[in-house]
């Protein structure tokens, strides 16, 4: 017994100082937290978690996500230690460029990393998600004598995690599901950079989590590894998420233990001297004893697991082969054949309207499809036809209630779509998605396609005035690398928009949507949405264009139409998605927008951005107003006659 603690507490150490050593040797980073909480982590990837370092995507896997993710080190040497395709040069090369371990952990980027995590608050909530899609999977797939979904999902959390309000957003839908399989650990250090914790974070946390709906205990020492052992069984033994306080130290076991100096600097060549000494560490920066990585090797215990399921999804397979079939559709990624043609209209229709006509057709095709608003749905339009709520006793409902949680919306999304199995999608208006930026830019930054649904897209909110009017959105989404903005100007353009956000896998799209009713353009010509911009109208030898998105491009073919009237021929180009427009061809683009031609550009929002491909704008530097939408679009310019007379001034 005395041999195995031994090599429990070499262990431990090997983790602390792994992360010790790159970030002395990067002369940057945060040693603290991985000091205190390797003993954490130690028990999860060596003991609790099963997992496969030999295939880390296997899909039965347990899910870690650190969502304190300044420790990134901490996660780094532990995956280093079990197995992972992380050698220990890339240690060495910690926040490096070029290297496997960047700073703060990114998805795709490093072997065994789930999330990318780094703005606090985000990591926990995208766990949400996972926990949520794990549930729903098990709930669909399966059957008596034949479980092939069941994990977990862990999250190592820190005090700004908590603090932040994303978290408790999140933890508030996770106790009303009931995530069982949700286990989180607080890193209750009580150091923040500030200093003490108690500058600023006084509350009764593990009471609010109970309020939230949630399990609480809590561990007093992290070095206690039966104690944790004891807090995980009853973890798993509860129907609720389980928040689990553990105490520790930042810097444990140096000269700066307990004190902000050991959260994001290096401890200094003195102060790491002491802390081998104080420790017992007699080794040599990134030295670590053959007889730890011989018993932190998870590489055959991995493969162990990972065919047992295989052999267990085998006799599933051979009981309910449609059911297996479907699921590895899933799991892979598939999406079941997508109608081509668009649903019939026959009169004007606002985009969010037809969006939600899109879905009526789409979600019967695609089981995989779940979505959901934060509360907004008779406004945004995101439920179809014949889905069922998702809810604690109906985990097979397809329609996700967020209620007024904009920001945790975006994460767990986002957590939905990492998991596998699903394509999820979530609406607000366009205005609100300042609230979830920080989860769509996560998305971009992750290539997760996750879509989102922003609807009343424009001035013509009319009477809820400027508050809820948006102006700058449009152009700082399309600032965000990675994400396709579409912005439809009629119900069939919103329908291929949805193709578009479907087929794509490598990123988000945000469609944007109106409010008010739009005039119909032909299906055919619509299509041309697919590349992203097109000839809507055209003429012979046209003296210049005028380019448009959304509801504007009906504006621009009035202003068509009085330029005819004068003589005067133009080209109407409808550009609903900068992002997908860039990615055609350059002969293409040059085709649809010729150069040499005057170009004036018409869309309800910041002119910002439309240099790049126009020479005069009609746009809105300025807030909105509150009146009836007609008016608001005269009394600030977009008529038709400005728009021409615009054009005019270049010719």
């Amino acid at each position: 017994m005395k041999e195995t603690r031994d090599l429990e507490i070499l262990s431990v150490n090997a983790i602390r100082f792994l992360a010790i050593d790159a970030v002395e040797k990067a002369r940057s980073g945060h040693p603290g937290m991985p000091m205190g909480m390797a003993p954490l982590a130690y028990l999860l990837f060596r003991e609790v978690m099963r997992h496969n370092p030999l295939d880390p995507a296997w899909p039965d896997r347990d899910r870690f996500v650190l969502s304190a993710g300044h420790g990134s080190m901490l996660l780094y040497a532990v995956l280093h230690l079990t197995g992972y395709d992380l050698p220990l040069e890339e240690l060495k090369r910690f926040r490096q460029w070029g290297s496997k371990t960047p700073g703060h952990p990114e998805r795709g980027h490093t072997p065994g990393v789930e999330v990318t995590t780094g703005p606090l608050g985000q990591g926990i909530s995208t766990a949400v998600g996972l926990a949520l899609a794990e549930r729903k999977l098990a709930a669909e797939f399966n059957r008596p004598g034949h479980v092939v979904v069941d994990h977990y999902t862990y999250v190592l959390a820190s005090d700004g995690d908590l603090m932040e309000g994303v978290s408790g957003e999140a933890a508030s839908l996770a106790g009303h599901w009931g995530l069982s399989k949700l286990i989180v650990f607080w890193d209750d250090n009580r150091i923040s950079i500030d200093g003490p914790t108690d500058l600023a974070f006084t509350e009764d946390v593990l009471a609010r989590y109970r309020a939230y709906g949630w399990q609480t205990l809590r561990v007093e020492d992290v070095n206690d590894l039966e104690a944790l052992r004891k807090a995980i069984k009853l973890a798993k033994l509860d129907e609720r998420p389980t928040l689990i306080a553990v105490r520790s130290h930042i810097g444990f076991g140096s000269p700066k233990q307990d004190s902000a100096k050991a959260h994001g600097e290096p401890l200094g060549p003195e102060a790491v001297e002491a802390t081998r000494r104080n420790l017992g560490w007699p080794y040599p920066p990134f030295v670590v004893p053959e007889e730890v990585y011989r018993h932190m090797d998870m590489r055959e215990k991995g493969r162990a697991w990972q065919e047992a399921w295989e052999k267990a999804l085998e006799a599933y397979a051979r009981a309910y082969p449609d059911l297996y079939q479907e699921l590895m559709r899933r799991l892979r990624g598939e999406l079941s054949p997508l109608p081509e043609a668009p649903p019939a209209f026959d009169k004007p229709t606002a985009t969010r309207a037809a969006s939600g006509r899109a879905l009526n057709l789409l979600a019967p095709r695609l089981p995989e499809l779940l979505g959901g608003s934060a509360d907004l749905t008779p406004s945004n339009n995101t439920k179809a036809e014949g889905m069922e709520d998702f809810s604690r006793a109906n985990p097979l409902g397809r329609y996700l209630h967020f209620g007024v949680r904009e920001h945790a919306m975006g994460a767990i999304l986002n957590g939905l779509n990492l998991h596998g199995g699903y394509r999820a999608y979530g609406g607000t208006f366009l205005v609100f998605s300042d609230y979830m930026r920080p989860a769509i830019r996560l998305a971009a930054l992750m290539e997760v396609p996750t879509v989102f649904v922003f609807t009343h897209d424009s001035i013509a909110l009319g009477e809820d005035g400027p508050t809820h009017q948006p102006v700058e959105h449009l152009m700082s989404l399309r600032a965000m690398p990675n994400l396709f903005v579409i912005r439809p100007a009629d119900a069939y353009e919103t329908f291929y928009a949805w193709l578009v956000a479907l087929r794509r896998k490598e990123g988000p799209t945000a469609l944007v949507l109106t409010r008010q009713a739009v005039p119909l353009l032909s299906p055919e010509k619509a299509k041309g949405l697919l590349r992203g911009g097109y000839v809507l109208e055209d003429v012979e030898e046209p003296q210049g264009v005028l380019v448009a998105t959304g509801s504007e491009v009906h504006l621009a073919l009035r202003a068509q139409a009085l330029l005819r009237e004068k003589g005067v021929r133009v080209r109407v180009v409808s550009l609903p998605s900068f992002e997908l427009f860039a990615a055609q061809p350059e002969a293409y683009r040059k085709e649809v927008l010729p150069p040499g031609l005057p170009v004036v550009a018409v869309e309800a929002g910041a002119s910002l951005g439309w240099e790049r491909y126009a020479h005069k704008v009609v746009a809105l530097d300025r807030f909105g107003a509150s009146a009836p939408y007609p008016e608001v679009y005269e009394r600030l310019g977009f008529t038709p006659e400005r728009v021409a007379e615009a054009f005019l001034s270049l010719v």
